[in-house]
């Protein structure tokens, strides 16, 4: 499995220990309090992960916002990478994937009716999302694992299926951005993009590797695709499911940091003429690289179709160049998270339960106030975080 999914340039490794050296002196100055985490009175469920590159963060965050919008009021919050702005900074429906970032912005198309806001520093955030909206219920804090000046309630670690952290290194000879004790700060481990048919012994063998304590949740989650939808509704009627794509010849397009598990599914479930065209996560698409799509497509036979990943719309979108010819055949493939081995209902459950026992407006959440939270902490129990210890 190591040899399959993770490439280690070993002469890089000298650098890893510098590099290594560094991070374990940040992460023992938050650990023994020289450093301060702050915990929030709002509940605050951070999704994040400890490599560099896509493990499918978006999707998860748009699940909990799935999950959590209709009995709560919720936020999520951003940095907004490769955003052109600064500073805090609330969407609002005229805002574009440069304003926010591609991500921000796919949340706020998905769920117009809850606040999404960027900031870099997320106390900051925080902060100022709790003193515009009182009646915020939970905030959600899309890629913030390593960010430890906050102290979410549910700390949830994500970990790609195919560059599995325990057989990593750190950077630069891998893509760890911290040791791999950091994954102890969890209180849920998701596997991510897991193929479908994963086999019983690969679940065991993967939980067995994985070396989690009692009181930390496993679980395997897989990407299950929605029907296509037109980057520009204008160009063209809204298409079907990606198997009305059989036997077209298609321009498979991706900015994103992990293509390989969108080209294996869409190989597996359509039967076409795939090219692929890839750049890197968040590419800032120039002129050069619009004329190439332009003339990839252009020569490709009919019938054709391009398809993009949601968060390469965000950008492409707004992007001026793009040939009628591409406007009028191009759409976003949109993913779903999908959990696997019945798990569905018990990750549910425990969100839903912690949201609602910790909520500043749920009568349990009300009377708790900072002296009891430090309690708590010195007790060894994080303010706000429930227990996952008897699940």
């Amino acid at each position: 499995m190591e040899g399959d999914f993770i490439k280690i340039n070993e002469w890089l490794l000298p650098f890893s220990w510098l590099y290594g050296l560094g991070v374990r002196l940040r992460n023992f100055c938050y650990d023994v309090g020289l450093l301060k985490s702050r915990a929030f009175r709002v509940p605050v469920i951070s999704v994040g992960n400890i490599t560099v590159g896509g493990t499918g963060k978006t999707p998860h965050v748009e699940y909990l916002v799935e999950l959590l919008q209709r009995d709560n009021r919720v936020a999520v919050l951003s940095r907004g990478y490769k955003r052109k702005t600064s500073g805090f900074l609330v969407a609002d429906s005229q805002s574009t994937a440069r304003d926010i970032g591609d991500e921000p912005y796919q949340i706020k198309q998905k769920f117009p009716d809850i606040t999404v806001a960027v900031d870099k520093q997320r106390v900051r955030g925080i902060d100022t999302l709790t003193a515009q909206d009182s009646g915020l219920d939970v905030i959600l804090l899309d890629d913030a694992f390593q960010h430890r000046r906050v102290k979410p309630g549910i700390n949830i670690l994500l970990v790609d299926y195919h560059r599995l952290i325990i057989y990593d290194k750190l950077l630069p000879a891998g893509r760890l951005r911290e040791p791999l004790k950091g994954k102890n700060r969890a209180d849920v481990v998701i596997i991510t993009k897991c193929p479908k048919e994963l086999k019983p012994m690969e679940y065991r063998v993967i939980t067995k590797a994985m070396d989690l304590y009692p009181y930390q949740q496993l679980y395997f989650t897989t990407m299950e695709y929605a029907p296509l939808r037109p980057v520009f509704p204008d160009h063209r009627e809204t298409p079907g499911r990606l198997e009305s794509l059989a036997g077209h010849h298609v321009l498979l397009l991706t900015g994103i940091a992990s293509p390989r598990q969108i080209k294996e599914d869409f190989e597996r479930a359509v039967d076409c003429h795939l090219s692929v065209l890839t750049y890197p996560d968040h590419h800032h698409f120039r002129q050069k690289d619009i004329a190439r799509i332009n003339s990839e497509f252009a020569a490709l036979p009919s019938p054709k179709a391009i398809i993009t990943t949601e968060k390469d719309a965000a950008r492409l979108k707004h992007i001026d160049g793009l040939s009628d010819e591409v406007r009028r055949h191009i759409c976003a493939l949109p993913i779903r998270v999908s959990f696997m081995l019945d798990q569905e209902d018990k990750f549910n459950e425990n969100i839903k339960g912690y949201v609602l026992k910790n909520s500043r407006n749920s009568i349990l959440a009300k009377g708790k106030d900072d002296h009891q939270s430090q309690d708590s902490h010195r007790a060894g129990n994080r303010p706000g975080t429930i227990s996952f210890r008897n699940n």
